[in-house]
């Protein structure tokens, strides 16, 4: 596990909190989406870093 995938998957994580943290604030939806698109491709982009796949 590289510095990078692991920086990738912590910045994915947050985003996911921050996700609840705003639904729970009834913040508007397009903001929510937005959020959630970049926590996705943060934690898709961590995880096909990993070297597991090698």
């Amino acid at each position: 596990m590289t510095g990078l995938s692991t920086l990738l998957i912590v910045v994915g994580l947050f985003l996911v909190g921050g996700i609840i943290s705003f639904v729970k604030q009834q913040m508007p939806k397009s903001l929510v989406v937005l959020l959630s698109l970049g926590a996705a491709l943060c934690l898709v982009a961590g995880v096909m870093r990993l070297e597991v796949w090698n």
